[in-house]
C-alpha cells in the first residue's frame, strides 16, 4: 500500500509551556515530550513533514537586538525568523533523532530553512496589525516611528510595540527540495514560524521581506505543494469548541469544510487563536487534502483513529 504523508504542525506549547521562563533546557524538554505523536505517525506509515512556530523564540531576540542597539549591527526582522528557523529546527532535529534511535527507527531527520514567497501587492501590508519584539514607552515609540519608519501601536494598555503586516503565504520556495528528501527517506523539519518572507521581484530575484506569516496557514501551503494526505495542526486544546469557554460550550469532533466555513463565518474562531487554524483547513481541504486533525500534542493517536480532537474533511 503506498505510504501516506502528513505535514504536523507543532504550537508554540511545543517549545514553551504556560508559565515558563522559555529556557533552552526547558525547550528541549518540551519538545521531548511532543514526539509521541510524531513517533505514532511514522509506525502507522506516514512520511512525516514537521513545522513549527516560533513566536516567543522570535520575541526574545528582537529583545536582544533592543538591548545590543548601537552596539552591534541591527538584525532585519526576516533574518530573525531564519535565526530562530534554524535554532528550533535543531532543537526537535537532535531530540526526534535520539528518540529514533531509541524506537530501533532507521531515519535521518533534517532542517530546511525555508522561503516563502508573499504577494506584495498583498492588502494585509496597508493594514499591519501583528505585533512583536519589546513594549516600548510613548516617547520610544514616537521615536522608531520618525528614525525607522516602523508602524507602533498601543498593545492592551501594556505599552506599546511594533506591528508588521501578516500577508497570505503563496508558495514554498524550497518545495522540491522537500521532496527530493522524502523520497530519500528522511524525516523533514520545514517551514518554521511560517516560513522566512520574501517576495519575488520583477528580474525572478528573490527579496527578504519584514513581515511575518501564519505558521499554520503556511503549513497548509507547504502540505499543497508536496502534495500530503493529512494535516495535523496540534496547540493547546484538545478539541476546537464553538462558544469556546462560554457556558454553552461545544466540543467539536467531526465537521466538513462547508461547517468549518460558516462557524468561522458567524466568529467563533477569533483571528488571534483558532481562526488560522480554520482558515488553513479549508485551504488544505480544497486544493485537495483529504483530512484535518486538530488536537493537543498528547492526543494524536486518539485523534488518528477518530477517538478525541477535531477531524476536518471535505465537504460530502
Amino acid at each position: 500500500m503506498k505510504r501516506k504523508l502528513a505535514v504536523i504542525a507543532l504550537g508554540g506549547n511545543a517549545l514553551v509551556g504556560e508559565g515558563q521562563q522559555g529556557t533552552i533546557a526547558e525547550q528541549f524538554e518540551n519538545v521531548r515530550r511532543s514526539l509521541d505523536g510524531i513517533i505514532y505517525c511514522l509506525k502507522q506509515g506516514f512520511e512525516v513533514v514537521i513545522t513549527h512556530g516560533n513566536g516567543p523564540q522570535v520575541g526574545n531576540l528582537l529583545l536582544m537586538v533592543e538591548a545590543s542597539r548601537n552596539q552591534i549591527p541591527e538584525l532585519t526582522l526576516g533574518v530573525c525568523v531564519a535565526d530562530t528557523e534554524g535554532a528550533i529546527g535543531y532543537m526537535i532535529q537532535q531530540s526526534l533523532t535520539n528518540r529514533l534511535r531509541k524506537e530501533g527507527i532507521d531515519r535521518c531527520v533534517v532542517t530546511v530553512l525555508t522561503q516563502v514567497i508573499v504577494d506584495k501587492h498583498d492588502k494585509a501590508f496597508s493594514n499591519p496589525t501583528k505585533p512583536i519584539g519589546p513594549f516600548f514607552t510613548r516617547e520610544e515609540a514616537d521615536r522608531f516611528r520618525r528614525e525607522k519608519g516602523w508602524n507602533i501601536a498601543e498593545d492592551s494598555h501594556r505599552g506599546y510595540r511594533r506591528v508588521v503586516a501578516s500577508p497570505n503565504p503563496l508558495k514554498v520556495v524550497e518545495e522540491r527540495a522537500v521532496k527530493t528528501l522524502l523520497e530519500a527517506g528522511g524525516i523533514v523539519i520545514a517551514a518554521g514560524g511560517g516560513g522566512i518572507p520574501v517576495v519575488m521581484k520583477e528580474d525572478g530575484d528573490l527579496e527578504g521581506i519584514d513581515v511575518v506569516i501564519d505558521k499554520d496557514l503556511a503549513s497548509a501551503v507547504l502540505a499543497r505543494d508536496i502534495k500530503a494526505h493529512c494535516l495535523i495542526m496540534l496547540t493547546g486544546v484538545e478539541h476546537v469548541f464553538l462558544n469556546f469557554k462560554q457556558p454553552n460550550e461545544q466540543a467539536l469532533s467531526r465537521l466538513t469544510a462547508k461547517e468549518a466555513q460558516k462557524y468561522l463565518h458567524e466568529g467563533h474562531f477569533p483571528p488571534g487563536s483558532m481562526g488560522p487554524k480554520i482558515q488553513a483547513a479549508m485551504n488544505f481541504l480544497n486544493w485537495g487534502g483529504e483530512l484535518v486533525v486538530i488536537t493537543s500534542i498528547d492526543k494524536v493517536k486518539g485523534a488518528l483513529n477518530g477517538l478525541t480532537g477535531t477531524n476536518i474533511i471535505k465537504n460530502i
